[in-house]
């Protein structure tokens, strides 16, 4: 089958998702901006899923997102996105400009290495064995905050509609379910970061945005 706006897509591609998962998100709305169709296959992290012997083989590492893409098997939301990038490159998420490259790329690290790793359900549970429940919602609030703040330095200079400009990059898919996911469910408030709210709201009309989001995904519980 052919991808819209061009590339081949020698077969449905496959992705290994939880609805909850804002990684998995990220995936989504990347899938979703370059038009490419893919199948969703479930992962129920609640259950525990993701330990099974089939799903060990896909990622030992026993997360989310995966994407199967004929022979290739890709884990990590950032590697996913950047084969998608190469494999796929129409729409292309990354811009040419080396510069606004680099603030895609650095934007796209900061939440996937220093934000979103510290407000996982495992480190969180860690947390209250080891500290105490009140601390557990303090933590994620805490690390979420500072790397907003890094954020919104970053990018007071360069935003435009979307994160780095009137165009939606990579930057892009990488804020809005972070955003979403702190508002929502950390209770971050956004009125200290007046540049990453701005972005957010455009961010979040985008119908890419709206059909990757969790409550539209066949394993949704409501």
């Amino acid at each position: 089958m052919a991808a819209k706006d061009g590339g081949e897509v020698s077969s449905k591609l496959v992705l290994y998702s939880y609805w909850q998962s804002s990684c998995s998100w990220r995936v989504r709305f990347a899938l979703n901006l370059k038009g490419i169709s893919y199948e969703y296959k479930a992962v129920n992290l609640a259950k525990g899923e993701q330990f099974s012997p089939e799903f060990e083989k896909l990622n030992p590492l026993h997360f989310v997102p995966v994407l199967v893409d004929g022979g290739v098997i890709v884990s990590d939301s950032y590697a996913i996105l950047m084969y998608l990038e190469e494999k796929y490159p129409q729409r292309t998420l990354l811009p040419t400009d080396a510069q606004r490259k680099a603030l895609n790329l650095q934007v796209a690290s900061i939440i996937s290495s220093s934000i979103q790793p510290l407000h996982m359900l495992s480190i969180l549970k860690y947390t209250e064995e080891k500290v105490g429940p009140q601390e557990r919602l303090l933590f994620a609030q805490t690390n979420i905050e500072k790397g907003f703040l890094a954020l919104e330095k970053l990018l007071k200079d360069f935003a435009g509609k979307y994160a780095t400009g009137e165009v939606v990059c990579m930057a892009d898919v990488f804020m809005a379910p972070q955003i979403a996911v702190a508002t929502e469910r950390f209770k971050i408030d956004m009125s200290k970061y007046p540049t990453l709210s701005s972005i957010y709201e455009s961010q979040k009309a985008l119908p890419e945005f709206v059909a990757a989001s969790p409550e539209r995904q066949p394993d949704a519980v409501h």
